[in-house]
């Protein structure tokens, strides 16, 4: 593997959670996350990768893969049988047994969009594919959380806003860590629309790379 083809590790959690993200398409910063709580280990929204394949068993023993995003399949299906266990796709209800909680976030028929976001209240932790995302094209300038563009302008993601999470990961871009988590994805959040024009200035520097 050549050093554009590895995968880049981010939202390093000690022994509750990582990430990385994909190298291609550079622009779209593809995340994947592994989560553990009380040795169980949830992978979310997966793009193989062998070391992170051995990465999660040593976080500890794999559980489950769970696509969060209706077009999200990525490659969640291979990386749940390499590692033996179910692949659980848009889940209605967390499997009898897990830790964390299914929050229903986007349910549309035009665009089609079903999305759900994973809570592990036990450590903190929300996973959120593309409602809301740290890419910078998710993010006015100075922000390190933003609601999916189409979002913004027409129905932010209000369902994630108020949830008392210490870190929030992300399907797209690096997470959000600390006490003011929760603080910053719900300012993002509801302040979206008021935001736009910061955004859109933001967006048009990043088209000038």
């Amino acid at each position: 593997m050549s050093p554009d083809d590895a995968m880049n590790p981010i939202d390093e959690i000690p022994g509750i959670a990582f990430g990385w993200i994909a190298p291609t398409p550079a622009f779209v910063q593809r995340a994947s996350h592994a989560i553990a709580v009380d040795g169980q280990v949830w992978v979310v929204d997966a793009v193989f990768d062998a070391v992170m394949l051995d990465r999660i068993r040593e976080l500890g023993t794999p559980a489950g893969v769970v696509q969060q995003l209706d077009r999200h399949p990525r490659d969640c299906a291979r990386v749940a049988e390499e590692l033996g266990v179910p692949l659980y796709v848009l889940p209605t209800r967390a499997p009898d047994g897990a830790p964390f909680e299914v929050i229903s976030v986007v349910e549309s028929r035009i665009p089609r969009w079903h999305e759900i976001a994973l809570w592990f209240a036990d450590v903190g932790v929300l996973s959120v594919a593309e409602a809301v995302g740290g890419a910078p094209y998710f993010c006015a300038p100075g922000d390190a959380v933003g609601p999916h563009p189409l979002l913004r302008v027409f129905v932010p993601p209000r369902r994630l806003a108020g949830i008392g999470c210490d870190h929030v990961l992300f399907g797209h871009g690096p997470g959000v860590h600390g006490p003011t988590t929760a603080h910053q994805l719900s300012d993002a959040i509801r302040s979206s629309r008021r935001a736009m024009p910061r955004w859109a200035l933001g967006l048009a520097g990043i088209g000038h790379r």
